[in-house]
């Protein structure tokens, strides 16, 4: 009996000792009350080591549970975890509503051109569908080049006389033909619901932040906490410059070329492009709504984009389309915000594309030049437009084709 109680005892003392050193090793923690929520989280008791993500998403504003959930007053790093939104990638876009979501962040409306989500999920990158499209009339399967399928079913409730009002979902297990199949298995890695390839020339994330947390070349084992919208060509080049799915093989073949500058990493070596093609970043040239969708649901890249050489340089009769900004409130004020080294102002006069979509990074200077911030480098850059100048092309001929006829850049 006696043994009983000082084995008991001796168990008992063991236990106040482990509870004693549990409380005085364990973190103490660390309050945040944003300002969104007015809700106390312990989230930089263990995090207090990562980055502010972006300058837009101040830490003090948004924390850390309204974007990524998880349990906000938990010290223990397995229970604070057990309710992360998408794991590390809140963005993924089986949670991006719930994660960034909002009437006054990015589900809200078009006109105040807060509708990133509802955009991005119809966009070309999110559906497949023109791929999917490309690949269903080649091998018999449609009688069109029309979209009908994408990665997932969406719908468009407001469809342009160019878009499609929506898509059923792709089901592989629907397909006849060996070369659909062997496609739904080896070729659908570039959209933004998919897992990149293997390798660190395909390193990136999924749904938004696919784009918007540069990942090239890096470790995604390793910690990530950035956003951003100065998005170089690298990133971009995880999906669209890494070789070609050889239609035959249905196979991704890489590309085989170790390219050791800009100029030969920017394109595959079968691409004609001029020099602002290559010397730009992709952010530079396509816009907002030509790389995250405009709403409306296309069958084929070509329809979703229209900038154009004409767009910044104009014609032989006519300058570029321009806007002098006199709202404090200008969207092109909004985009430039986020990107702090061009310091756009109320009374500059930017070009605008004949969609009425601002180049927020350019600027028409007193002597009628122009000046473009790249933005991704901070690099400036000054040119003048065509109209008035030497360029002897037809005045029939202005799409970008016809530019590349005297301004291909040779290898």
């Amino acid at each position: 009996m006696q043994r009983t109680r000082l084995v008991a005892s001796i168990l008992l003392l063991a236990a106040m000792a482990i509870s004693i050193w549990r409380v005085e090793t364990a973190p103490q923690p660390v309050p945040l009350a944003p300002t969104l929520t007015r809700q106390t989280e312990y989230c930089l008791t263990c995090h207090s080591e990562l980055a502010e993500i972006s300058p837009s998403h101040p830490i003090e504003t948004f924390g850390c549970v309204i974007c990524h959930g998880g349990e906000r007053l938990a010290l223990d790093a397995d229970l604070a975890h057990s309710s992360l939104r998408g794991g590390r990638n809140p963005s993924d876009f089986s949670v991006v509503q719930e994660s960034c979501g909002g009437e006054d962040c990015h589900s809200g409306s078009a006109a105040q051109a807060r509708d990133h989500i509802p955009r991005v999920l119809r966009s070309i990158q999110a559906t497949y569908a023109g791929a999917i499209a490309n690949m269903r009339y080649t091998f018999g399967a449609q009688e069109d080049l029309s979209a009908r399928m994408g990665i997932f079913a969406i719908q468009d409730p407001n469809p342009t006389s160019s878009s499609v009002p929506g898509l059923s979902a792709f089901d592989p297990s629907q397909e006849t033909h060996p070369s659909l199949i062997a496609f739904s298995q080896n070729c659908l890695s570039c959209h933004l619901s998919s897992e990149p390839l293997p390798g660190k020339e395909y390193a990136r994330l999924t749904g938004c932040a696919a784009c918007h947390t540069p990942t090239a070349g890096t470790d995604l084992e390793q910690p990530l906490h950035r956003l951003t919208t100065a998005i170089p060509y690298t990133q971009c080049n995880t999906c669209h410059n890494r070789g070609n799915y050889e239609l035959r093989s249905m196979h991704f073949q890489a590309r085989s070329d170790q390219p050791t500058n800009r100029l030969d990493d920017y394109y595959q070596p079968i691409a004609q492009f001029v020099r602002c093609e290559w010397t730009l970043d992709c952010i530079d040239c396509h816009t907002r709504q030509e790389a995250m969708g405009d709403g409306h649901i296309y069958s084929s890249q070509k329809e979703a984009e229209y900038v154009r050489c004409y767009t910044c340089h104009g014609t032989l009769d006519e300058l570029p389309l321009t806007r002098t900004i006199s709202d404090p409130n200008d969207l092109a004020l909004r985009l430039a915000f986020v990107n702090p080294q061009f310091d756009l102002q109320v009374g500059d006069t930017i070009i605008i594309t004949d969609r009425g979509e601002p180049l927020w990074n350019t600027r028409r200077l007193p002597d009628g030049s122009y000046e473009l911030l790249a933005k991704a480098s901070g690099q400036r850059f000054t040119f003048r437009a065509v109209k008035g100048s030497a360029c002897q092309q037809s005045a029939e001929q202005q799409e970008s084709s016809y530019c590349h006829a005297c301004h291909a850049v040779e290898r």
